[in-house]
């Protein structure tokens, strides 16, 4: 980003974080992303090459440092932008967060990053397997967890535990914290279907975002 030439702690941090992605990509790490491959996952628009580029501004800026294993993680200035982007998360979730607009409600970065929120402690072994397929759109998702969550996008051909059928807005609702899993379960929103363990596992497994005490902190 070009300089804003203003001798201030507000440009000087504008400069660093102003950059298309940039806030997106420490959401991500403060959230527990560590690799590269993730990141691109987590941020659909985001090209590798670009990624590449922030990820060395970053990293040039002090916030981000790469390990000898490959991964990133965020500095001890890059872990103090926690209170500025959940910040932003209070502001937007107060002043901004109305309902989805057709072209935020993708399917693929919601089940990626469910996926990842499920505590897979919760759910029975050796496996357990999640079936989603929206009312509202043709793909289809399976969850598989075994020692972790995978995201599969055609049929892995494992029994299914528990199928999650609903629209997508209601389960972006459901994750951001608008409602709760059961709450919703309960109103008919979002219908599970399995055996009633498999019910009760899955509801006690479902991760919010990590921002869903902000949104539902200011949902009327």
């Amino acid at each position: 980003m070009k300089s804003y030439g203003q001798y201030c702690p507000i440009s000087r941090t504008a400069e660093l974080l102003g950059d298309r992605w940039t806030i997106h990509i420490i959401r991500d790490l403060l959230t527990g992303t560590t690799r590269f491959n993730e990141l691109v996952r987590g941020n659909p628009g985001l090209s590798r090459a670009l990624l590449s580029r922030r990820l060395t501004q970053l990293r040039a800026s002090g916030v981000v440092e790469q390990l000898d294993d490959g991964t990133y993680r965020l500095t001890e200035s890059g872990r103090d932008l926690q209170p500025v982007v959940f910040g932003l998360a209070t502001w937007g979730a107060r002043w901004t967060f109305g309902e989805p607009m057709a072209d935020e409600l993708d399917p693929d970065l919601l089940l990626w990053w469910m996926h990842r929120q499920l505590d897979t402690t919760q759910l029975p072994r050796p496996r357990f397997t999640v079936f989603v397929p929206f009312t509202d759109h043709p793909k289809r998702y399976w969850i598989v967890v075994e020692d972790e969550a995978s995201l599969c996008l055609s049929d892995p051909g494992f029994e299914v535990d528990i199928t999650v059928r609903t629209d997508r807005s209601e389960l972006y609702r459901t994750y951001l914290g608008r409602t709760s899993l059961r709450q919703a379960h309960n109103q008919g929103t979002v219908g599970l279907e399995g055996s009633p363990q498999a019910v009760r596992s899955f509801v006690e497994a479902f991760g919010q975002s990590p921002v869903a005490e902000i949104v539902s902190s200011e949902t009327p």
